[in-house]
């Protein structure tokens, strides 16, 4: 096989970044099997048609279930509300389509064990799926996790992470689907949350084993899109708050709101070790801090490294050391390990097990918030 079909799904925000990110990946990173843009499906003709025009896909189709059925399509990449990843992915990958689907990996736990089941029985047939956890391709983040790897800030004790976002702060926002647990599962703890544990998982290399929660809704009714005049409830949380146990014995604090007025897409992840910390924002997101305990004294202190050198990761193909990268990179770095791992027989990450463990903790935490902040196991009986 020269060339991988694509198949996307869904063409508002996500759909956008994604359609970037395939028309750019083949033109910077020399791949070993080339993606086509061959179809988008949306859910409407004429406003899938507009998309694909847009967007550059060869051609749009109001139904999804259609491009199962052909022999040029390769790859299903998902970008629609949670409500429809369960379905959508397990028919694709039963077709013996590759799947990469967006994050979160779906609405529940049951919904994502499904989906885990199906990925393991597709990969003995070498069909892959990876879940779009993009963050951790900022290469940054990537050089971060290979310094814990490598023991550079000892063993980890904390670990304090923040996702701060601002649009839902005027209450006469409408309400979208991300308002409705139906479509969405959850919102600000899923939506923002599930990158936070997952990058967690990622520099940590362990997983988050128990959880003590909370949640809340600011804003309980709100306008609907096509009727200002009248409302609807809104069935998930505004914000999230938790506390967290690692494996090994780490601590870690983590907050997920829609409401930090002034902040956009402030995504800040910090780590301490017994030898150093590690520290990024994302509105900085070219930056890594490092603090090495070893120095001396009177020098000690966090130092700025900007993370654009030809050795930091997936900088080998993109420009001079100090021309920074922006959100969209990230993608498309996502997209060249996918096809990648297509194309060599191996194993994607973050896989759909992966996403299950996400899955699993916020859970746990909507489910110790339900229980005034009980400390909850992950992986305990599910709801």
């Amino acid at each position: 096989m020269n060339k991988l079909g694509i198949a996307l799904v869904g063409h508002s925000f996500m759909g956008a970044v994604h359609s970037q990110a395939w028309r750019t990946v083949g033109r910077v990173f020399d791949l070993p099997v080339r993606p086509e843009m061959v179809v988008l499906c949306g859910r409407r003709k004429e406003a899938a048609q507009a998309a694909a025009d847009r967007f550059g896909w060869a051609e749009s189709t109001d139904d999804w279930k259609s491009v199962l059925l052909r022999d040029d399509i390769h790859v299903v990449d998902i970008c629609t509300p949670g409500d429809s990843h369960a379905e959508i992915a397990v028919h694709a990958l039963e077709a013996g389509k590759h799947v990469l689907c967006e994050k979160p990996l779906a609405n529940s736990v049951t919904e994502a064990v499904s989906m885990q089941e199906a990925a393991d029985r597709a990969r003995r047939n070498g069909i892959q799926s990876m879940v779009g956890f993009n963050y951790r391709r900022v290469p940054a983040l990537a050089l971060a996790r290979s310094l814990v790897a490598s023991g550079r800030i000892g063993q980890v004790r904390h670990v304090r992470a923040s996702y701060l976002q601002d649009w839902l702060v005027d209450p006469d926002s409408p309400l979208t689907w991300r308002l409705q647990a139906e479509r969405a599962g959850s919102g600000a703890l899923g939506d923002l949350g599930a990158h936070l544990v997952d990058l967690a998982h990622f520099l940590l290399d362990e997983e988050i084993v128990s959880v003590s929660g909370t949640v809340e809704t600011f804003v309980a009714e709100r306008p609907l899109p096509d009727d200002p005049a009248r409302t609807g409830p809104v069935t998930v949380d505004d914000a999230a708050l938790f506390t967290a146990r690692f494996r090994d014995g780490a601590l870690g604090t983590f907050e997920a709101t829609r409401y930090a007025t002034g902040r956009k897409n402030g995504l800040r992840i910090e780590v301490n070790g017994s030898a150093g910390s590690l520290a990024f924002d994302f509105e900085s997101m070219n930056e890594l801090h490092f603090h090495d305990a070893a120095e001396p004294a009177d020098t000690a202190g966090f130092r700025r490294i900007l993370a654009t050198e030809p050795q930091h990761p997936y900088l080998e193909a993109w420009y001079p050391p100090g021309h920074v990268l922006g959100y969209e990179h990230t993608f498309a770095h996502e997209l060249r390990d996918f096809v990648t791992a297509i194309a060599e027989r191996s194993a994607p990450a973050p896989d759909f097990t992966a996403g299950l463990r996400v899955q699993r903790v916020l859970d746990a935490v909507q489910r110790s918030a339900a229980h005034h902040s009980r400390w909850i196991p992950v992986g305990e009986a599910q709801r």
